[in-house]
């Protein structure tokens, strides 16, 4: 984010320490004075002002302590106290938590003028918070701030819009970017929460309107993140332990467990399930709303949901709609967002035109040519995204190839590698593997493991480490009726090797530039 950095908002050593030893994280404090205040806090060195608590987090090194008192930090907060220091320190026992109490309580504690909608899982986060970002913002006039994967929306002018870097924020950033929404005039706020954000304690201490636990399959598991499924799974369900109302997927894995982890601090008054109707419909938890599919098609599909328990029909959102992304994968995301959308005030309308109109940046975006496939440009990067995909467009081409250009990340999410070739092997036909993020690995390497899970006696295989010279060969070699998917980075613009953001055109810049030629 390349936001300018203000001084917005106050904080006194006094508010720190008492915030600190309500929630057991202060150790000691080397300050004197307990009415002294600071004009501004910062965990990166480089944007230190002038009377500035300096936050001590991650991988730090004592030289980025000595850059930041240079530019003015008066104090430091870190879990270890460093003798050097020129300025007094504050000592925790979790930098990560207090970074984000206190970063809350210098702005001014902003969410409690935010409403807000969080969503979590592992597939559907970021369509979820579209659609519903779209619904909210006809019913309330475009007020509706947003943190996504891929944009932080924080106003109504093109200077409040930025690139993400993170699915959910560092708490500062967070917590600097909810004032700023208020300050813009915003009334509601619609965000992912990754699994990481529990881990890393970037929402600590923050509460949600409406919770929102869509699905979750084995992903981000790897040295660098969870070390285990169980590990994630307790993350993800955090979110429901810190939501007034919770709206749960009935078609999702361990569902029990998300279910009465909901129900151990929400009363299920205040819990919604949704799922896909079928032929039998008992089940140990009750089902507020069915959906069903009545049509679709490789540019949209219409669904018809049906509220079954008489507070889902107190919200009064029955009725057909139409979904403006295809793939019946996204038919849960856009009953989701009914719901939440409902409980936050939106009418049957706002959701009609809001579902239809949704557009998000690499999520299915669509390419037609006229003598070659038609090309798919997504984010998906692991077995269930993939897989749900590459089905869909299975199901919709029975005459044409489906191809898929794809790669992995290098030192994380290795897991990942065994699903996408499993989801090659169950619905592509022609897949080119490249470069995608490959940090300190091989990319080739990282293709082999791919490659180890992939049938190819059905799918024929090929590596092209130039991510665009994969694309372009597997575009214009295409024929009509093909379905081409490039997957993995969408819009964004640059390769991480070797600690480097590398420059890159983007999948849907060079798809786009592509399908001009042709």
């Amino acid at each position: 984010m390349k936001w300018k950095v203000h001084k917005l908002a106050q904080i006194t050593v006094n508010e720190i320490l008492t915030l600190l030893n309500e929630h057991h994280l202060l150790l000691d404090s080397q300050f004197s004075s307990l009415s002294y205040s600071f004009d501004q806090i910062a965990y990166n060195s480089k944007l230190v002002t002038e009377n500035c608590l300096f936050f001590c987090k991650g991988n730090f090194k004592a030289a980025y302590l000595d850059d930041a008192q240079r530019r003015g930090a008066k104090a430091y907060m870190s879990e270890t106290a460093y003798s050097n220091a020129e300025i007094p320190g504050i000592i925790v026992n979790n930098i990560q938590k207090a970074m984000s109490l206190v970063s809350a309580a210098f702005f001014g504690f902003p969410q409690n003028q935010l409403p807000t909608i969080a969503y979590t899982g592992t597939k559907g986060k970021t369509t979820s918070a579209y659609f519903t970002k779209a619904i909210l913002d006809r019913t309330y006039q475009r007020k509706v701030a947003l943190s996504s994967t891929i944009n932080t929306v924080v106003g109504l002018e093109q200077k409040d819009v930025v690139k993400s870097n993170l699915t959910t924020p560092e708490s500062l950033d967070l917590f600097t970017n909810m004032h700023r929404a208020v300050e813009n005039g915003m009334n509601h706020l619609v965000m992912e929460v990754s699994s990481q954000a529990y881990k890393k304690n970037r929402v600590y201490g923050l509460h949600y309107d409406v919770g929102v636990f869509l699905n979750i399959s084995p992903d981000h598991i790897g040295r660098n993140e969870h070390p285990t499924f169980a590990d994630y799974l307790h993350c993800k369900e955090q979110l429901l332990v810190n939501s007034d109302t919770c709206v749960l997927n009935a078609d999702g894995t361990h569902l029990t467990d998300i279910y009465y982890t909901a129900k151990a601090t929400t009363q299920p008054d205040n819990i919604y399930i949704y799922g896909r109707q079928r032929a039998d419909q008992e089940t140990d938890y009750p089902i507020d709303f069915d959906y069903r599919s009545v049509e679709d098609s490789l540019t949209e599909n219409q669904i018809v949901l049906t509220a079954i328990t008489e507070k889902a029909k107190r919200l009064g959102i029955d009725g057909v709609y139409r979904i403006g992304i295809p793939g019946d994968y996204n038919e849960g995301n856009a009953v989701a967002s009914a719901i939440t959308s409902a409980l936050m005030g939106a009418k049957p309308a706002d959701i009609a035109y809001g579902l239809a109109h949704t557009t998000v940046p690499g999520r299915m975006e669509i390419y037609q040519t006229q003598s070659h496939g038609t090309i798919y440009v997504d984010y998906a990067h692991n077995y269930g995204s993939l897989h749900s995909v590459l089905d869909f467009l299975k199901k919709q081409a029975p005459n044409g190839k489906v191809i898929v250009i794809t790669g992995s990340t290098g030192d994380k999410g290795i897991d990942r590698r065994e699903g996408l070739g499993k989801a090659i092997s169950e619905s592509a036909d022609q897949a080119y593997l490249t470069t995608d993020d490959p940090a300190t690995e091989d990319p080739k390497a990282i293709a082999a493991e791919i490659a180890d899970h992939i049938d190819q006696t059905r799918v024929n295989l090929e590596y092209i480490a130039d991510r665009k010279a994969a694309i372009t060969k597997a575009v214009t070699e295409s024929k009509k009726g093909d379905l081409v998917v490039v997957a993995g980075k969408g819009h964004d613009n640059y390769q991480k090797i070797n600690g480097q953001n590398v420059p890159y055109e983007g999948d849907a810049t060079i798809v786009q530039n592509l399908v001009k030629g042709l």
